[in-house]
């Protein structure tokens, strides 16, 4: 019993290590999370729908394809796709790994400590967290998130995320890149022993 408690807690610590520890570091962007000010070649406003795919291009091979809640999560979309048209996930890693729970990633320092300069506020909904979900790491504050994400690899032991983290996507393509990524080899922490890379993060509109 002491030994599923201690994994549990470490689960637990390992899932909101990094995202908005330090307020003092904190930015004010609410404008920016609720208005997308990204500009095309025309230089018009790249409106957001909830039409929108996230499309994960990993270094090693192979695509992770995710659709948004969109209407459950709508800041925590937007702010998801104004940092993916910026580039800002490009390059970066999954730098966490936890098996059978989540594979992390979408840190600038690579060490779960990072985060977008600025927090968001938590949408916690009714979706729940499970295989192929994707969800906002946190620190203890509900309201810390900023870029850093996660993708649940069961539902068994994502089931204590349920309305205490954001629900923001879920996985519909690729799935079996994610199995292969929470297989990899890592240290004591769960950081894995090689880079696993996203090479390019994408915005796509769902064909219709």
């Amino acid at each position: 019993m002491f030994l599923r408690l201690a994994a549990f807690l470490l689960a637990i610590f390992l899932i909101t290590a990094g995202c908005g520890e330090s307020k003092k570091q904190v930015k004010s962007e609410e404008k920016n999370i609720v208005e997308d000010t990204t500009k095309t070649k025309e230089k018009t406003p790249q409106k957001i729908t909830g039409d929108e795919l996230v499309i994960i291009k990993m270094k090693d091979g192979g695509e992770i394809v995710s659709k948004f809640y969109y209407k459950d999560a709508p800041k925590t979309v937007e702010n998801f796709i104004k940092l993916t048209r910026k580039g800002f996930y490009d390059g970066l890693t999954f730098h966490r790994i936890i098996p059978g729970f989540v594979v992390q990633g979408g840190d600038p320092l690579g060490n779960g400590t990072g985060n977008a300069g600025y927090n968001i506020d938590a949408e916690f909904n009714d979706h729940q967290f499970k295989k192929g979900t994707l969800g906002m790491a946190r620190s203890q504050d509900p309201n810390s998130a900023s870029c850093q994400f996660y993708i649940c690899l069961t539902r068994e032991k994502c089931k204590h995320l349920d309305k205490n983290y954001t629900a923001f996507g879920e996985v519909i393509k690729g799935m079996d890149i994610v199995d292969k990524i929470a297989k990899a080899k890592v240290d004591a922490s769960g950081m894995p022993v090689k880079p696993i890379v996203m090479e390019s993060v994408k915005i796509e509109m769902i064909e219709k």
